[in-house]
């Protein structure tokens, strides 16, 4: 059967996720809930847990499907009292369908949603539930998130390793035969539903070549050379894996568009484990010699960040700056009418020099801005010479102090 217990395994049930706060107060304004985020990111143990209260129903599950597809009266009359329906997307006509009931019966929190392709499911959303949902994206483990054995435990080499989805929590469980098995089993699916991809093994090298690029200035034009594709090719492609949330866009910060800044997006993954596993990389000592390596560790507090706006509900407002003389901001986050510059540096030594760039490139831009952080791979916050070092190990509690590190 379709409709199951809302019970989950033990140790999915102890995952501290960030967004259930948001989810709450999601559910407690709005008839409808939708949770977006990337294939295997926790949504379903989530949205199980948090609405225990609520019949579940996948729409992957073919007999399921077809029940609602010939008879959707008689699907929905079983859900009077609500449901939480996962890969909802899958049946587009339950948005018309569920705007029908919650427009009857306006009852908080009474429908949950939660779907891995953003395009269909938005596209559903906007044209039916519009002003009756309230939308949420579950990303992969902050963390913040994890158990605290894995931070005392590992090298910040071995956190962006790992990666962020939950299943490789599993310590039988390789990332590498994971990472193989996710990207073969749910992005080339996906990426072939959402648009026509003739030539899977081009995809497969597009896919590397991003992964190539994390923490890069995007060049679209070389991209889509490399990959052997047009560029129009190219920006569809990149179009679906970051609304699949697998490639996230940093935009550039404009405080004054007659300068001569930086005006080109920069590429990042969004999981620093499936970088890793794209490029090649499967130990911590192949990593720590790898040319990549600083992007890599950028890739994981970039994440990092832009997990910790989401859970919280809040737009990313994420952007980075760069001038033409060489000064740069790895990472600007805008909150409270100020900006935070943030300088990510993967060393465990924090030098003189180091510090001061971190204060002097700030310094170029004319917005409020407050005391830079310098986030970088050793184990100590410190506070020296006007800028806030934070430990990999502490950004996510940094972000949300109201959540344990």
């Amino acid at each position: 059967m379709a409709i199951q217990p809302s019970a989950a395994d033990t140790s999915a049930t102890l995952l501290p996720r960030h967004l259930a706060r948001t989810l709450q107060r999601l559910a407690e304004g709005f008839p409808v809930v939708a949770i977006t985020g990337p294939r295997q990111s926790g949504k379903t143990t989530l949205a199980r847990q948090l609405f225990a209260e609520l019949a579940y129903v996948s729409l992957e599950d073919p007999i399921e499907r077809a029940f609602a597809e010939d008879d959707p009266r008689g699907f929905l009359t079983r859900f009077q009292a609500g449901a939480v329906f996962d890969e909802a997307q899958r049946w587009p006509d339950l948005f018309s369908h569920l705007q029908l009931l919650v427009d009857q019966e306006r009852q908080a929190g009474r429908f949950v949603l939660t779907g891995s392709q953003q395009f269909n499911l938005m596209a559903g959303v906007s044209q039916s539930l519009a002003g009756r949902v309230g939308l949420a994206r579950l990303l992969p483990l902050a963390l913040a998130e994890r158990p605290a054995t894995d931070l005392q435990a590992w090298s910040s080499d071995d956190a962006i390793l790992r990666g962020g989805y939950p299943e490789l929590l599993k310590p039988a469980l390789r990332p590498q035969d994971w990472f193989s098995a996710y990207v073969a089993t749910y992005l080339e699916r996906d990426v072939r539903q959402l648009v026509r991809v003739q030539d899977l093994s081009r995809f497969q090298r597009f896919l590397r070549l991003c992964a190539g690029r994390t923490g890069q200035l995007l060049n679209l034009s070389n991209l889509a050379t490399e990959t052997g594709i047009s560029q129009s090719t190219a920006s569809n492609w990149l179009a679906v894996l970051e609304a699949s949330d697998v490639v996230f866009r940093l935009p550039p910060y404009f405080e004054n568009f007659g300068k001569r800044l930086v005006k080109t997006p920069k590429l990042y993954l969004v999981d620093s484990g499936l970088a890793c596993w794209l490029l090649g990389i499967h130990t911590p000592e192949s990593l720590a010699l790898h040319p990549l390596r600083g992007a890599l560790f950028e890739t994981l507090i970039v994440g990092e960040v832009l997990k910790a706006r989401l859970n919280q509900g809040l737009a990313p407002e994420l952007y980075f700056w760069r001038d033409n003389h060489g000064l740069e901001v790895d990472l600007l986050l805008a909150t409270d009418n100020r900006l935070q510059p943030i300088e990510v540096k993967s060393g465990q030594t924090i030098t003189r020099d180091l510090l001061k760039a971190a204060c002097r490139a700030p310094s170029a831009i004319t917005a409020p801005w407050q005391t830079p952080w310098l986030v970088y791979g050793g184990n100590e916050n410190q506070t020296r010479h006007a800028v806030e070092v934070i430990s990999w190990q502490h950004i996510g509690a940094r972000l949300n102090p109201g959540c344990a590190s």
